[in-house]
């Protein structure tokens, strides 16, 4: 993970992303018990586009001339596949631009905060991401005064309440 992130910070450098925030499976582990996950998932704000359609070919031409290889809808970094998501909703753009810097290592990595990381899984709703989140809210401490501001600003409270509801949180 040490090539990715490094990767990520040169892409910001470099100006080629405005920033990234590691999310999924990978930023749940920052947080709790490590979780089985393929890939890293990083959630990216792009510069501003000249249309309405998001590109991500500029990250994949940097990433090819840095000698990187594509795998399906992955680039491969360091023997670990990256999933770069362009921020597709005001929540994942607000998870982004607050994410929290963390120890990894030697050097700090930009990650999705908890509050933000259970948000998502909420607002995304796959079974995969509703039995995770009832996991994750069993096993890691979180800012309910955070939490619920969140979950109220991208109305997300019900589908909180359906999860407490049912006894998984």
């Amino acid at each position: 993970m040490r090539k990715a992130v490094e990767v990520l910070e040169q892409l910001v450098r470099d100006g080629i992303l405005r920033a990234y925030a590691i999310g999924g499976g990978v930023a749940a582990t920052f947080y709790a018990e490590p979780v089985l996950t393929y890939d890293l998932d990083a959630f990216v704000l792009l510069p501003p586009a000249s249309g309405p359609l998001v590109s991500l070919s500029p990250v994949y031409e940097k990433l090819r001339s840095m000698g990187f290889a594509e795998e399906q809808e992955h680039v491969v970094v360091g023997g670990l596949p990256v999933q770069f998501i362009p921020a597709y909703n005001a929540l994942v753009e607000e998870a982004v631009a607050r994410a929290v810097e963390l120890p990894f290592g030697d050097t700090r990595v930009r990650v999705v905060s908890p509050e933000h990381l259970l948000a998502i899984m909420l607002q995304t709703g796959r079974p995969k991401d509703r039995a995770r989140a009832a996991l994750f809210v069993s096993e890691v401490e979180l800012d309910r005064h955070r939490l619920t501001d969140i979950l109220d600003r991208h109305g997300l409270a019900g589908r909180w309440a359906t999860l407490t509801h049912e006894g998984q949180a």
